[in-house]
């Protein structure tokens, strides 16, 4: 009898977490960015709104994190976001974090280099920037991940 009432209690916690996806789960991220940098919060309420739950570690030194994790100047931006071992520099958008962790790509990180209008966080209006979001290895070299088209 206690073996079929323990074989009942599997079958109903199976039954209430069958409908949880791998994808619903939120994904842990960690922000490093200056506390004067507007457009950061704005970055952070993207990643939030796309199901990233973020740690926001604010400091008056990102340039010591960049170091640290050997972002180069040539795709270095305002932010330095940490997930599941990638690097995130800069105004990825969600998505593009997410490609890169289903996709397991062999690279230390994804940037999107400077302050592009347009991208998330970045948004000025109907107007948006061309821009390109990169894939570099540990030695910074890049290719390109994907690009997104500008609006006039």
């Amino acid at each position: 009898m206690k073996i079929l009432k323990n074989l009942l209690i599997i079958g109903l916690l199976a039954a209430n977490t069958a409908g949880v996806r791998a994808e619903d789960k939120p994904i842990d991220i960690v922000v490093h960015r200056s506390p004067s940098c507007t457009c950061c919060g704005k970055w952070l309420e993207h990643l939030k709104d796309n199901n990233f739950n973020v740690k926001d570690v604010v400091t008056n030194d990102v340039q010591a994190v960049k170091d640290k994790y050997g972002v180069s100047r040539e795709i270095a931006s305002c932010h330095t976001a940490i997930v599941d071992g990638y690097i995130v520099e800069g105004h990825v958008p969600a998505n593009d974090i997410k490609t890169l962790l289903t996709t397991k790509s062999k690279v230390a990180g994804i940037a999107v280099p400077g302050m592009v209008d347009g991208s998330p966080g970045m948004e000025m209006g109907d107007s948006k920037d061309a821009y390109k979001v990169l894939s570099f290895d540990r030695e910074n070299h890049t290719k390109v991940f994907n690009s997104y088209e500008g609006t006039q």
